[in-house]
């Protein structure tokens, strides 16, 4: 029987990644508060970062072999959650809490609350920095894991980023790979008109980052670009992936308005049916 982890059969990551987003937007509806453009635009990275790439035990969730991933974009939460849920970390029922009051689904993932949660996040611009500390620590303690880190791009707005982008580069952490989630739209609007970030790659790649640009829908692209970060020494590793906020449901896609608005009962039926 083949493993729920480290599977590079791209079929089933594929299909892993559609359950994703079948319970993301019932957990979502559900609670009827949260994000549901920005958790559907990384499904397919998160995908398979959990069930391919990185090293990790959900009977276990501090094991020190382990590789972590920081969600710098805290407010993608239904991701994170549905994520940890389906790799074993807890029961899928508890994803039927999400927002409640003393549960350990908050809007923003809580590490003292959920095991599995590396660290709290959530304040916009600082899993960069945090994902830093956390490479700097494995290679003091001569910890072979890797870090992995989430940004949104409207998050990459934000100045400490690109202090963490120099601080990463000068300390020549290759433990370290991050993704930007380029799915173009933050709460506000595009993000080219609230404060442009292009030409994004050349900023990366000036920061003294190796930068890979991708299609982030495409999952032979992303093990593939996750593949070649684990190879680069010296420096670390950014994956510029070009996504689609609200990816699955054609009713959300490309939508700002989906940012923070979460699925009718009536919108939860369609987009199930269209995942199916």
């Amino acid at each position: 029987m083949q493993s729920i982890l480290n599977s590079r059969d791209i079929s089933y990551l594929k299909e892993r990644a559609r359950e994703m987003r079948i319970e993301i937007l019932k957990m979502l509806e559900k609670s009827g508060s949260g994000h549901t453009g920005g958790s559907l635009s990384a499904t397919d990275i998160v995908a398979a970062l959990y069930f391919y790439k990185m090293k990790h035990r959900p009977d276990n969730p501090d094991w020190a072999g382990r590789d972590r991933f920081i969600l710098s974009k805290g407010h993608a939460a239904p991701l994170l959650y549905t994520t940890l849920a389906l790799t074993g970390y807890f029961d899928k029922s508890l994803l039927d809490s999400l927002r409640r009051v003393g549960c350990p689904l908050q809007g923003h993932p809580s590490s003292k609350m959920l095991n599995g949660v590396e660290i709290s996040t959530g304040s916009l611009g600082q899993g960069l920095s945090i994902a830093n500390g956390i490479a700097m620590g494995l290679r003091l303690d001569k910890n072979p894991s890797r870090v992995y880190c989430l940004l949104g791009d409207g998050e990459t707005q934000e100045g400490q980023v690109w202090e963490a982008a120099m601080s990463a580069s000068h300390y020549r952490l290759d433990n370290l790979c991050a993704f930007v989630d380029l799915n173009g739209l933050q709460i506000d609007g595009r993000c080219c008109d609230v404060m442009n970030i292009e030409p994004v790659g050349d900023k990366w790649r000036a920061f003294g980052w190796h930068t890979l640009s991708i299609d982030g829908h495409d999952m032979q692209a992303i093990v593939d670009a996750l593949d070649e970060a684990e190879k680069v020494k010296g420096k670390p590793c950014m994956i510029l992936a070009k996504t689609v906020k609200g990816k699955g449901v054609s009713f959300f896609e490309g939508k700002a308005e989906y940012h923070g608005v979460t699925p009718t009962k009536e919108e939860l039926e369609l987009a199930i049916k269209e995942l199916s």
